[in-house]
């Protein structure tokens, strides 16, 4: 049975950092990770990263078995692959072409294209840059220039679905840009809204109405399975099959 798969980048929302036993796991007979080149039955934590302070942030429950899931239910007749590249805590800058991220989505990627058909990209990123005017303000063009490098890196088609994710509107960090004081969650929500608007293959998966856990920061294990179905609505938007 034929496997189509997506890769996972970003940071620690992406990986996840759900709690464990909050939700029931998901065990899908179709749903796949790849470990070490090689397919393995999906199990959270699917993404796991490092722990950051000690054991608080941890890897758990994401959002792409949720994903998964939704698409191995409504594409019966395939497998699908998840191709965990995301590590938490990183920058735009950290995902720079030729930085290590960067190698390394790019050799799991080709690594899956052995054995799976690579069918999306899925991104959650930028809480990391929501600390000043200047990382907001080069934001955008330098995720473009790390989103068209990747995709002729990895040789994927030029017009591949990709789905970008909201940060939680519970986050609000206020900087000072031009003059203002803005929510930089809230202008980076509306940054992502542009380019989903602007660029025909990225849809974005909203995420209003999402709690935290008590970090603040992190989506809670609930949330995070409303937005992995939410991902695959916005993937839904993008094709045809």
């Amino acid at each position: 049975m034929n496997i189509h798969s997506f890769v996972m980048m970003g940071q620690s929302n992406m990986a996840g950092r759900g709690d464990f036993g909050e939700v029931p796991p998901i065990n899908h007979p179709r749903c796949r990770m790849l470990r070490n080149g090689r397919w393995q039955p999906m199990a959270e934590p699917i993404n796991p990263d490092r722990p950051i302070f000690d054991i608080l942030f941890h890897s758990g429950v994401c959002l792409t078995a949720s994903f998964a899931e939704s698409y191995a239910n409504t594409y019966t007749d395939v497998q699908c692959g998840l191709i965990p590249c995301a590590d938490g805590g990183t920058s735009i800058d950290d995902w720079e072409p030729g930085g290590l991220l960067y190698d390394n989505a790019v050799f799991q990627t080709q690594q899956a294209k052995r054995t799976s058909e690579v069918r999306g990209i899925l991104w959650h990123q930028g809480e990391q840059d929501c600390g000043s005017a200047e990382k907001l303000r080069h934001y955008r063009s330098k995720f473009e220039i790390f989103l068209a490098q990747f995709i002729e890196d990895t040789e994927l088609p030029s017009d591949i679905p990709i789905v970008v994710g909201e940060l939680g509107y519970f986050a609000t960090p206020m900087v000072d840009f031009d003059g203002e004081r803005i929510n930089a969650t809230a202008y980076m929500n509306a940054l992502f809204r542009t380019i989903a608007d602007e660029t025909p293959n990225i849809a974005l998966a909203s995420a209003d109405g999402l709690d935290p856990k008590p970090d603040g920061i992190h989506f809670n294990s609930a949330s995070l399975r409303i937005f992995g179905r939410r991902y695959f609505d916005a993937y839904q938007s993008l094709v045809k099959y």
